[in-house]
Parts: C-alpha cells; sequence; structure tokens
C-alpha cells in the first residue's frame, strides 16, 4: 500500500545506454515512452499526465519529447533534480496517482552528455568547495580514503565492485560496459583521483527510460505494486562531516521502510548509486544490508553478487550500466519491474519478490547530497 492506495508500475523500457553521437535525447526518450506504452498494453491517449526527470536538457524538456508523439494537452511536469531527477519524478507520478489527482502517469527521464565533452561534469559555479576545485572523482575519491582509514580497508576490495558490477553487466543488453574485467585491471586504468581509477567512476552516458504508472494493475501480472517512494534532500551542516556515513540515504532509506512496512532483510534485490565504486560499499552500510564496516566483507563473500544474499546492481549498475543523469532513477525502476516480474533476461535474479531503488546526488558544500530517492517496489 502506498498512503493508503494502490500504486503500479505496469509497463516499462529503456533505451541502450552509451554514447549516441547520431541520436537526440528528444529521440532516445520518445522511444523509450513508445516501447513502455506498448509493455503496458496502453495507446498514448491513455497517458493523463508526464513527469519528466532531465538535468542539462534545458526548459521545456517534456514538452519537446511529448509533442512530436501527439501527447500534447496533459499536463507535463519537467524536474530537475541532480542525479535523482528521474527518481524524483518517478516519486511525483505515484503521489499523484496516490492522490487519485491521474488514473494513469507517464514518466520519463533522459539525458545526453555525450555532447558535453569528455572528463568530468562541470559543477555550478559559486559554491565554495567548487570553487577551490573540488570534483565528484575528488569527492568520492575523500570517501575512499576515509572509508579505507576508518576500517582499516583494501583498495583491492573496493574494486572488487567494478568487477562484480561488470560481470552482471555482461548478461545486460542495455548496459554501456559489459565486458569482464579483474582488479588488477580495475587498478591499472588511468589514475583519476588518488586512489581512485577510471575503472571506478561511472561514465558519461546517453539514454532514456520510461514507465508507465498507474492505479488499476493490468490482467496479465506483468506489473508491481509501489510499496514506498520517498525524497529526501540535505541537510545543511558546517565543520567536519563523516563522509563514510551517507546521512540523506540513511533517512530516505528508513522513510521508505516505514511506509512499506518493511525491513532491509525483507528486501531480495537493489539497485544502489554506485557513481564509483566505492559508493556501493557505503551504500550497504546506509541500506540496512550490512552493519557499519562491514560492506567490504559483504562483497567478498559473494552476498551481493546475483545468486548471493542479497544481489546489488544486478543490471551492472552507474559503474558498467552507464549514468546518463536523469535516466538513471527512472531506469532503475524499469530493472526492477522487469527483476520483479521475471523478465530481466540475462541478469535475472531467481524467486526475488521485493527491490529497492535508490538515486542520490548532487553534491554542494555543507549538504552531504543535494536529493535522494528510494523506491520500494514488490509483486
Amino acid at each position: 500500500m502506498y498512503g493508503g492506495s494502490q500504486v503500479h508500475v505496469i509497463g516499462g523500457a529503456m533505451t541502450p545506454f552509451g554514447k549516441h553521437p547520431d541520436q537526440t535525447a528528444e529521440r532516445l526518450a520518445q522511444r523509450a515512452v513508445l516501447d513502455a506504452l506498448a509493455d503496458a498494453g496502453l495507446r498514448r491517449d491513455a497517458i493523463e499526465a508526464a513527469y519528466v526527470g532531465s538535468v542539462f536538457q534545458g526548459s521545456l524538456a517534456g514538452q519537446r519529447v511529448l509533442k512530436d508523439l501527439g501527447m500534447t494537452g496533459v499536463p507535463i511536469y519537467n524536474l530537475e533534480n541532480a542525479c535523482s531527477s528521474g527518481g524524483t519524478a518517478l516519486a511525483q507520478a505515484c503521489l499523484a496517482v496516490a492522490a487519485g489527482q491521474v488514473e494513469t502517469a507517464l514518466v520519463v527521464g533522459m539525458e545526453m552528455l555525450s555532447t558535453r565533452g569528455s572528463g568530468p561534469l562541470a559543477l555550478s559555479t559559486g559554491d565554495p568547495e567548487i570553487e577551490q576545485g573540488l570534483t565528484m572523482p575528488a569527492l568520492y575519491a575523500m570517501r575512499t580514503r576515509a572509508y579505507l582509514d576508518k576500517y582499516d580497508g583494501s583498495i583491492e576490495g573496493v574494486a572488487q565492485v567494478t568487477v562484480k558490477n561488470r560481470r552482471h553487466a555482461a548478461g545486460n543488453k542495455n548496459a554501456q560496459f559489459r565486458d569482464p574485467c579483474t582488479v588488477e585491471e580495475v587498478l591499472a586504468s588511468r589514475p583519476v583521483a588518488d586512489p581512485i581509477t577510471l575503472l571506478q567512476m561511472c561514465p558519461n552516458a546517453d539514454g532514456a527510460a520510461a514507465l508507465i504508472v498507474s492505479s488499476k494493475p493490468p490482467a496479465s501480472g506483468k506489473s508491481v505494486k509501489v510499496l514506498g517512494s520517498v525524497v529526501a534532500s540535505g541537510r545543511f551542516a558546517q565543520g567536519h562531516r563523516d563522509l563514510t556515513v551517507p546521512d540523506i540515504t540513511i533517512e530516505a532509506a528508513k522513510k521508505a521502510y516505514e511506509m512499506a512496512g518493511l525491513g532491509p532483510e525483507d528486501v531480495d534485490l537493489a539497485e544502489v548509486h554506485d557513481a564509483a565504486a566505492i559508493a556501493e560499499v557505503v551504500y550497504y552500510e546506509a541500506l540496512g544490508f550490512c552493519g557499519a564496516g562491514e560492506g567490504l566483507a559483504l562483497l567478498a563473500a559473494g552476498d551481493t553478487a546475483i545468486g548471493g544474499k542479497i544481489p546489488v546492481n544486478p543490471s551492472g549498475g552507474l559503474l558498467c550500466r552507464g549514468h546518463p543523469l536523469g535516466a538513471t532513477g527512472v531506469a532503475q525502476a524499469v530493472e526492477m519491474l522487469w527483476q520483479l516480474t521475471g523478465r530481466a533476461e540475462g541478469h535475472q535474479v531467481e524467486g526475488a519478490k521485493v527491490g529497492l531503488a535508490h538515486c542520490t546526488g548532487g553534491g554542494i558544500w555543507g549538504v552531504d547530497n543535494g536529493a535522494c530517492t528510494v523506491h520500494l517496489m514488490g509483486v
């Protein structure tokens, strides 16, 4: 139950993530929308509202996508919330359906990053930490150092995240990087921000994903229920902060579990925001899959691999599926739909009944992350 009402994801689709220089963000999104409608078995005129998440796609991104599909006239909401833009769009659609404002809504996540050049994405100016040279790889490098120092871990252990997620991505036709790799190859890749190397950071990507959210499940049984949906924003605090404790994720997960009436022990698989390898380890702990300082041991035991106790990022995650910012949160939910209905061909987690999707990002001075979304889905 979601706020006393049934909210269902009844269709979903995504494009392959990667470099698509011959496409536009709008064309990628249109492809995802049409495929999601087909998956739900709906006509275009069944959509009563659209929620569109993107970061760098400019004004009226949703209108530009839907006008060529003849889907104008309905309310279109464009949302920017850093890496959580797509997850925020999904949360808003769930609220609208739960409140009875609409019966069936469309959710779209889209991003075209290949046009923005190579290297780290430029961050907003006017932030004192960014003006001192902070980049996202540098932040994750500091988080890696902090975690290894605090818990006496090894960078070789952290590199195992990339190895695992490449193994998962090998079976995902939509993933950007599907070739297997070893710990040695991860650590020998180009240095980015010591001790992080290139293969420990997620790649920029182009891509789109779409979902259909409705109060009416289809008779086919190919839908999932939204059990919990939470958006959190970071709390401002000056002075020292522990980079191994992501408060915003802990808070969002706690609220989502309470909303769903579930705990971490009930989750069968998760898609988490592994923008860097260390992030996945930290989020094992923040989401309650293990205790503080136990993330590397959970990984080393194989518990977070497909076939393990709590498979994490069976899609390959951001590290290997790719990270087109606005599309990521929606793509995670599409993955949940496919996994929980037995349609994740090539990387299926067998018997999964409850899944968690976690997307966070957008660091600014004094705040752990700008926004975080957590969704719990089940059959």
